[in-house]
């Protein structure tokens, strides 16, 4: 079932299982998520530029940076929000992917470094994003991309705040063209038939998603809160249209399936793409993984026809 590229990796990580994370300050955790990472990294797509960016919020200031392919085709920009489990992640460790990405689909890309939990918990991180959002939409002449719309695309934890942010600003006219949600996790309870069939061994554990949750939520305990279970919105009507992207192998499949159905039901336009035989985060492996790259032609096209197309 699992690509055989990536079983020399799962074999490595079973042989060599990470320390839970109770057990290992969140500095050393984000050092080692960082050196991982990293070391998966193939060549950095080469771009037209990039820069780094600041984002001044009223009561606070959000790094970012922007990645300009040197092949831009599509006035469109591309808001992107990292994974980690809402606890690790910056902007460096996801470069590669983002410039990769950015490359592929010839639009631009604004990755932002929202705030991190323990020590800041819910709804920091998604405040952040959506007030990134809201700034972008309302200048986005500092990016260059004048009165183009927006693609709004997070990973994993980021991918959360995509989805929520997505939700939650859907009717403030701000120019969204999709929301792109790549393997999301989409609440805490984790209770799907992927999420038992590969909940361990498959590079993401799903014991420590589920402390990482806890440091993300603190002292918020409502889990039917649809901004922590996106799962249980009532109403998703007049959402951008979604591409939602998920591996064939990861505990959190189900979920991402599950939610697509849920946009459908709601009328929202989606399109599903399987990656088969690949785990979670597989797109971050692309470096020593080609084929994990794959569907991002597929990304490509979509994006580039739901942002082209009038009636989106």
């Amino acid at each position: 079932m699992v690509h055989p590229a990536f079983e020399p990796i799962l074999r490595q990580a079973r042989e060599h299982p990470q320390a839970h994370p109770s057990s290992v300050s969140i500095q050393e955790r984000r050092q080692i998520f960082r050196d991982e990472t990293i070391a998966l990294q193939g060549a950095m797509a080469p771009m037209a530029y990039q820069e780094e960016r600041t984002i001044r919020l009223d009561d606070r200031t959000l790094a970012a940076r922007l990645y300009v392919p040197q092949s831009e085709e599509s006035q469109a920009l591309v808001i992107y929000f990292h994974g980690g489990s809402f606890v690790t992640g910056d902007l460096d460790t996801h470069e590669w992917l983002c410039r990769r990405l950015a490359s592929d689909t010839k639009m631009r890309f604004l990755a932002i470094d929202y705030r991190l939990a323990p020590e800041y918990p819910f709804p920091a991180g998604l405040s952040d994003a959506m007030d990134a959002i809201r700034y972008v939409a309302t200048h986005r002449s500092e990016f260059g991309v004048g009165d183009s719309r927006l693609i709004i695309m997070g990973e994993s934890a980021g991918a959360n705040l995509a989805t929520v942010a997505a939700a939650q600003l859907r009717d403030e006219g701000l120019g969204i063209a999709a929301q792109v949600l790549i393997y999301p996790t989409l609440g805490p309870e984790l209770m799907t038939d992927s999420a038992y069939a590969f909940a361990s061994g498959y590079l993401l554990d799903l014991d420590h998603l589920r402390y990482d949750y806890r440091q993300y939520l603190g002292e918020f305990g409502d889990h039917t809160d649809p901004r922590v279970t996106p799962l249980l919105c009532i109403d998703l009507s007049r959402a951008a249209p979604a591409v939602v992207v998920i591996a064939q192998c990861d505990p959190l499949r189900d979920e991402a399936v599950a939610y697509a159905g849920l946009l459908r039901h709601c009328g929202v336009p989606v399109e599903l793409l399987e990656a088969k035989g690949m785990v979670h985060g597989f797109l971050e492996m692309g470096g020593v993984v080609p084929e994990a790259l794959e569907v991002v032609e597929k990304l490509a096209t979509h994006l580039h026809r739901l942002v082209e197309d009038p009636s989106t």
